[in-house]
């Protein structure tokens, strides 16, 4: 006999052509009956479109990674930021309500103002200090307030395969110039994809725990110690890299940043080792692997 915990659950993925949506898309369609739509198929700014979509499937879990993460642009187009960011989230819950499902909605560290010294949990208060982090926080606390069963998981730093991020840009341009550098004094952890998909397999089910959860690599490091790390991982696997190491710079310096920047946003896994029993593995691990398997087949600009 088939366990019930075992059988296929039918997953909606929105945002699927981006970075974590595409990986969560590509890895459970392994075992799962997964539907994705990406920005060209779905625009989540639309209600309507939202309700016409989604109405006609039946689904168990509905992923939400579709959001408006340019951190800067959310600052000068702040109605946008709303829409995308907190009333796309809010429909979404609506419906999967309605349909007896599970919302998982993909949040942000930014929701924290970065004051703190040590990892924030879930129960430690959200400040925002950018209109990014504002709609995002509305988004979650709309998404909570529409069911008990719904998800708000908190990432930061996301990586992967599917589409360039800060440790593509750090590489591209360690292979083109003799010197590099990034932000020493904001800290957090990077986040995995292909990892976050494992952590993420617990909770696909609709009958998991709801409410707020924190997933991230485990550890901590600033901008500099990461991709000195993806530096030194390069030049390990035999990367064709001209830089060596990464100088440091100031956040405050950072004159092209329109939106603030939280300095510390350490996520604590505590209630997901609670949850599973087990803790997610350490960033330096997260990026050995990513560096050794995948760099070289893109590159991008650093976010």
């Amino acid at each position: 006999m088939v366990e019930p915990d075992s059988l296929p659950q039918r997953i909606v993925v929105i945002g699927a052509g981006g970075r974590l949506g595409a990986a969560l898309a590509r890895e459970y369609s392994r075992e799962h009956r997964v539907v994705g739509f990406n920005h060209a198929q779905l625009d989540i700014g639309d209600a309507g479109q939202l309700h016409a979509r989604l109405d006609a499937i039946e689904f168990d879990v509905l992923i939400n990674c579709a959001a408006q993460t340019n951190v800067d642009r959310c600052e000068t187009e702040r109605d946008e930021a709303f829409v995308l960011n907190a009333e796309a989230p809010r429909v979404m819950a609506e419906i999967a309500t309605g349909k007896g499902a599970k919302l998982i909605q993909i949040s942000t560290d930014y929701v924290f103002d970065g004051e703190a010294t040590s990892p924030y949990s879930e129960e430690d208060e959200a400040r925002p200090i950018s209109v990014y982090g504002e709609s995002k926080r509305e988004g979650e606390r709309l998404v909570l307030a529409a069911g008990d069963r719904h998800l708000v998981v908190r990432v930061s730093w996301v990586f992967g395969p599917d589409r360039p991020s800060f440790i593509d840009g750090v590489i591209a341009r360690a292979r083109e110039h003799e010197e590099a550098a990034a932000v020493a004094d904001k800290f957090s952890a990077p986040t995995y994809t292909l990892d976050l998909a494992e952590m993420l397999r617990p909770f696909l089910r609709p009958d998991s725990a709801g409410g707020l959860l924190h997933l991230a690599n485990s550890g901590e490091c600033s901008w500099q110690e990461y991709a000195q790390w993806a530096l030194d991982c390069g030049h390990e696997f035999g990367s064709p890299l001209k830089a060596k190491t990464v100088a440091p710079l100031a956040l405050v310096d950072m004159s092209n940043f329109v939106a603030r920047r939280p300095r510390y946003t350490v996520l604590s896994t505590s209630r997901y080792e609670q949850l599973t029993g087990e803790p997610p593995r350490p960033w330096r691990e997260a990026v050995a692997d990513y560096v050794r398997e995948h760099v070289g087949v893109q590159q991008g600009r650093i976010r």
